[in-house]
């Protein structure tokens, strides 16, 4: 599974590191981003719905969430 490293990255800066790792892979690949943005909490499930990924889970951990995601087709 990817995993992106967001923590300390402010809007817009998470969702466009995930859309740049996204780009690359193939269709049902899973990513795993962490970040520390709270805009994140709505920024990432909207990139998911407008760009047809799958939003598979959010943990929120003391420091940061990670965001679960797979690549739609």
């Amino acid at each position: 599974m990817e995993q992106i490293d967001a923590i300390g990255l402010l809007c817009p800066l998470p969702v466009l590191k995930l859309r740049k790792r996204m780009a690359k892979l193939a269709a049902g690949a899973e990513v795993e981003l962490r970040a520390d943005d709270p805009a994140a909490m709505i920024d990432v499930p909207h990139f998911c719905n407008e760009a047809g990924h799958a939003l598979l889970s959010v943990e929120e951990t003391d420091a940061h969430t990670r965001y679960r995601l797979r690549k739609g087709g």
